[in-house]
């Protein structure tokens, strides 16, 4: 009995919950003692460990509750669920950092743009090589891939590119520019939101095997079923809401410490400025990156894309208008604008990922590019 017990403590959220408040606890009890400076090595990366491990391990944990709510309501409301938990999670490190002791006017930007590069790059690059040597070619939903790859162009040109073009000088907007900027992406993204959801949630869902169009009748037949089924375990959904509630707490009370270690961190080690936006990219989305690429190599390649892509999407729409928001409320600098060398990874990324799915089937080969492109992008990080 005991190794058939063991696998399910392992994965209880009950678990989880348990560990992430207790460190919640003890840092609430003597975080300011064990942060305060001059820090010492050691004590930063003792306090790291904890703090990236709970956070990590709630992070999982929100992946796991968000994954069975996935499952219950079906496409696209599954995945976006799930997406929507964890840039909410991004958002929070983010501002914590922004609002963190040391000046980090460049986070946002460079946790977007790592964000990008590890999800349009890293793992979409995975999910093409592994689904497609598992299953040979793959279908997915081209107008679909090619909806995210519009938004991707048009918001993240907008928050990282424009910014170098105006007359502040230093890649940040004007108050009144960022005002605008904030609303307009905040207002797309819900309207994009409420597309996917509603006229054409066909567009984001998989092409049954062998056909590359589905009935509209029978897509609103195949949602009253899965209506009627969500209404039967209500109770089931309301339970994992409130975990997946529960376990985005700690994170939200732990994120402020943990920027006071990166901030730390980045300094002493002379690493660059950089670093600390990859480091969150990777805390908050390592997760949904192993959900994505299980979802391509279960023959899901609908969902690995709705995960990739989609992820970057909300990113870009979740984050710029709630740090400019900040930054405007606090008075803090938001530097948005990109550098040079980045400028052209963002067009090979956004070029690549459009000829990746101007197609109706996957491709290794797409696959190896975007992690070609990926691994460039590492070496700018450390040599640039």
């Amino acid at each position: 009995m005991l190794p058939k017990s063991s696998p399910s403590l392992i994965h209880s959220p009950y678990l989880k919950l348990v560990i992430a408040w207790l460190v919640v606890i003890l840092f609430l009890w003597n975080g300011s003692a064990w942060l305060s400076q001059p820090m010492t090595v050691s004590t930063a990366i003792a306090c790291f460990a904890a703090l990236f491990g709970t956070i990590l391990l709630g992070s999982f944990g929100v992946v796991r509750e968000a994954d069975h709510l996935a499952h219950a309501l079906g496409e696209p409301y599954g995945t976006l669920t799930l997406t929507l938990s964890i840039v909410s999670i991004e958002v929070i490190l983010i501002a914590a950092v922004l609002l963190g002791p040391s000046d980090a006017p460049t986070i946002a930007r460079d946790s977007i743009f790592a964000v990008m590069m590890i999800i349009m790059n890293l793992v979409t690059g995975l999910c093409l090589v592994a689904g497609a040597w598992r299953h040979g070619e793959q279908e997915y939903n081209a107008q679909g891939a090619l909806a995210f790859i519009s938004m991707t162009l048009v918001l993240a040109g907008v928050a990282l590119i424009l910014p170098n073009t105006l007359t502040t000088g230093n890649g940040t907007f004007w108050p009144s520019q960022a005002v605008v900027i904030a609303l307009l992406t905040a207002a797309l993204y819900a309207a994009f939101l409420a597309l996917q959801m509603g006229r054409y949630k066909i567009h984001f869902m998989q092409p049954p095997a062998g056909a590359m169009s589905i009935r509209r009748e029978t897509v609103t037949a195949t949602s009253a079923v899965a209506t009627a089924q969500s209404g039967s375990n209500r109770r089931k959904l309301l339970t994992h809401t409130v975990v997946l509630i529960a376990l985005m707490i700690p994170i939200v009370l732990l994120a402020h410490d943990l920027a006071v270690v990166i901030d730390y961190g980045v300094a002493t080690a002379g690493a660059p400025v950089a670093v600390g936006g990859v480091l969150i990219a990777i805390i908050v989305f390592t997760p949904e990156s192993i959900t994505a690429v299980k979802a391509a190599l279960n023959n899901e390649t609908q969902r690995a894309i709705n995960l990739c892509l989609g992820a970057f999407v909300s990113t870009v729409g979740l984050t710029v208008p709630a740090v400019l928001a900040v930054g405007l409320v606090t008075g803090k600098t938001v530097v948005f604008g990109i550098s040079p060398t980045e400028t052209v990874l963002f067009a090979l990324t956004v070029g690549l990922t459009a000829m990746t799915y101007l197609g109706r089937r996957t491709s290794i080969t797409q696959g190896l590019l975007h992690l070609m492109v990926f691994a460039v992008f590492t070496l700018m990080l450390f040599t640039s």
